[in-house]
């Protein structure tokens, strides 16, 4: 058994990678998604590729189908068990407005109605003892309530059941013995152990409503591998940027929410640690959205929580940043302004210049017009691009505008890689940290044809285009450990805290991260188990997440100070100043444990001779043509280098190198551009 696969469903295209641990070598490709069948693409992609079943020893994929769930409001009909006298939490929310100056805003309409939250008697001080006991006829009522209006999902949110979960416990076994397994029954304290009382029952209620979904996509994919003789553990990409068994992923579906675009991040911490470079920005362009995520210190950038669609979810989650804009954003008139996206022409009818009916200009169109993408070599060779419809499309907008069809096409891609470019400055600048300490990586299928131009706008000046940029979000995949996360609340200031409690409560979590590492079919030898603790100064009201390192003397003399350092010098960092010697408090305890997994890494390979003649055309940079080398990325060799301006085409996507820019193929065979420094940022450094 020596292959491992990796898939990456999307909307239109399914992304695969195969890994032969026998030749050490890694094959893309990609095959039309079955959105009426995801099963059914899935086993289509494994064909396409010819692979014996019984020599498959792991697989891995990225599943959109709780996010598609919520985004499409199509999940499931869930009932909200709550504590009695707080029946109205979930909908009131916070009184925060998420963008001030918009007088169109409007909070997102909650995922349950409020005749459908039932308030059942029983409950704990914050303190975790029983003030009155747990209402069972009323919990037996609201199942008989489930029942008759016919709920697929129940979800259960206590007060201060991250404290003492008792009641929900019972509540939970009384629901399974009177609904059985047809309904879905989603306990907070096994979602979000932690306190904030609307966080938690939103969490919860988005795991119930997203879960049913997952839960037949899994039984699905799982019955196929069984039909076909496929005896291999389906594993899932979570939010957090580890790898999950099915089994898991069934019982918390809603770790799965990102488990997509992570992919693509975490193939960006395994180029971070390949390369040598510590920071990197990961971008993904696609069709229709642009992700934007960070690598800091070799480490993807995971926060203990975060939003989907204005929805706060209490789960570790890496930080993305999604815009409308890719390849298939349609071009407009406001008046005599350009716009562009975030309104996409899709998979079909698609750009123009894809001959299926498509008439308004995208940033694709826009690319043709300027010559940037061969019409015969485009994805692979098997599409033929119609370049007389991406002018006469480019051109209409143009007349419009009153402007020269070629100048209004360099203004949709500027205008594009301007949005993009503040994407970036979203999870950077807006954060304090310098865009131009980072290396840009770009993958998906336009990501490398835009890449040197965002680069140039932010003030990078290295862009590194990996191996089958077009499905780099599957081959991320391979590069994941298994994780699994944990918390518990501790509340305590730095003049209580109790360092044995403190010890005695990571011991605790390191035995429940050590049994889910069992259940994950992980060795001793390659788990490894990571501590951190909440902090925040006195009446703040957010929190940094502060590391126990395994050198750590918990118990020793002198080991709150130890923390108070590193808050300061974490939150210094964050927000440019602390203030040492102030009140702080902790929070919560975090503990992740790690699995490692075999890498799927080919051979180094050995230089070989200089670039090939390329051939030549016209292509235009900056209002002006310029002649530009054409070449196969296939007929470049380790160690080949090209002055730009320059194209490389390949199967899964193009990549533009602009002029006053150099590429060369480094070992690993990527692509790594380098781009003179703009004066206005030498004169910043």
């Amino acid at each position: 058994m020596t292959y491992r696969v990796a898939m990456d469903i999307g909307g239109t295209f399914t992304d695969v990678v195969t890994f032969d641990a026998a030749s050490r070598q890694v094959r893309a490709g990609k095959v039309l998604t079955t959105p009426d069948d995801l099963a059914r693409g899935v086993f289509d992609a494994l064909a396409s590729f010819r692979l014996p079943f019984d020599e498959v020893s792991f697989f891995v994929h990225g599943t959109t189908q709780g996010l598609n769930a919520l985004l499409e409001r199509r999940g499931a009909d869930v009932l909200i068990l709550t504590s009695r006298g707080i029946g109205d939490v979930y909908r009131i929310a916070r009184g925060n407005r998420e963008r001030l100056f918009d007088l169109h805003y409007r909070k997102p309409e909650p995922l349950v109605a409020r005749d459908a939250i039932v308030e059942v008697g029983g409950r704990f001080d914050a303190s975790g003892e029983e003030l009155e006991p747990l209402d069972e006829d009323a919990v037996r009522l609201a199942a008989k309530r489930v029942r008759d209006e016919g709920f697929d999902a129940v979800a259960v949110c206590f007060l201060f059941a991250f404290r003492n979960a008792e009641h929900e416990r019972r509540t939970g076994r009384i629901l399974r013995e009177e609904l059985g397994d047809d309904v879905l029954v989603v306990l907070s304290h096994e979602v979000a152990p932690e306190w904030r009382e609307y966080e938690r029952t939103s969490t919860t209620a988005m795991e119930a409503y997203t879960g049913p979904s997952v839960h037949r996509y899994l039984d699905k994919i799982e019955a196929r591998f069984t039909d076909k003789g496929l005896n291999v553990p389906v594993h899932v990409m979570q939010s957090s940027g580890g790898l999950v068994n099915a089994g898991f992923a069934r019982r918390h579906p809603l770790q799965t929410l990102l488990s997509g675009p992570v992919g693509g991040t975490m193939g960006g911490v395994a180029v971070s640690r390949l390369l040598d470079r510590p920071d990197v920005i990961c971008i993904d362009m696609g069709g229709t959205s642009f992700d934007v995520s960070l690598v800091m210190d070799h480490e993807a950038d995971v926060s203990p929580s975060g939003s989907c669609e204005g929805f706060p979810v209490l789960m570790p989650m890496v930080n993305l940043h999604t815009i409308g804009a890719g390849g298939g954003s349609l071009a407009y008139a406001e008046g005599k302004a350009l716009r562009v996206g975030p309104e996409s022409a899709g998979a079909v009818p698609g750009p123009a210049c894809y001959g299926r009916g498509g008439t308004r200009a995208t940033v694709t169109d826009a690319n043709c017009v300027l010559g940037r993408v061969d019409a015969g070599s485009f994805a692979g060779g098997g599409m033929s691009l119609d370049l007389d419809a991406a002018h006469r499309a480019v051109g209409a907008l143009a007349a419009e505008l009153e402007m020269d069809p070629v100048e209004l096409a360099s203004g949709i891609c500027d205008v594009g890689n301007a949005k993009m470019a503040q994407a970036i400055r979203t999870l950077t600048v807006e954060h304090g940290r310098e865009p131009g300490q980072f290396a840009l990586l770009a993958f998906g299928g336009a990501g490398p044809m835009h890449a040197a131009f965002i680069a140039r706008e932010i003030g990078i000046t290295e862009v590194v285009v990996p191996r089958f940029p077009g499905a780099f979000s599957a081959w991320g995949m391979l590069e994941s450990d298994v994780r699994r996360d944990f918390s518990m609340q501790f509340l305590a200031t730095n003049h209580t805290l109790d360092t044995r409690a403190l010890a005695e409560a990571l011991e605790q979590l390191r035995g429940q991260a050590d049994e889910a590492l069992t259940e994950q079919g992980i060795a001793p030898a390659d788990r490894s188990v990571t501590h951190g603790i909440d902090m925040r100064y006195e009446s703040q009201d957010y929190t940094l997440t502060v590391p126990i390192l395994e050198t750590d003397e918990v118990t020793g003399e002198g080991f709150t100070g130890v923390l108070e350092e590193r808050f300061a010098q974490a939150h210094h960092k964050r927000y440019g100043h602390a203030t040492p010697g102030a009140p702080v408090q902790f929070v919560a305890l975090r503990t992740t444990g790690h699995g490692r997994v075999e890498r799927a890494r080919s051979e180094s390979a050995a230089p070989g001779g200089p670039a090939p003649e390329p051939v030549t055309r016209d292509v235009v940079f900056d209002g002006v043509a310029r002649p530009t080398a054409v070449v196969s990325r296939s007929a470049l060799a380790v160690g080949a280098r090209l002055a730009g301006p320059a194209i490389v085409h390949e199967e899964t996507s193009t990549t533009v190198v602009p002029p006053e820019a150099e590429l060369r193929v480094d070992e690993n065979e990527f692509l790594i551009i380098t781009l003179a420094a703009r004066p206005e940022m030498e004169d910043l450094a």
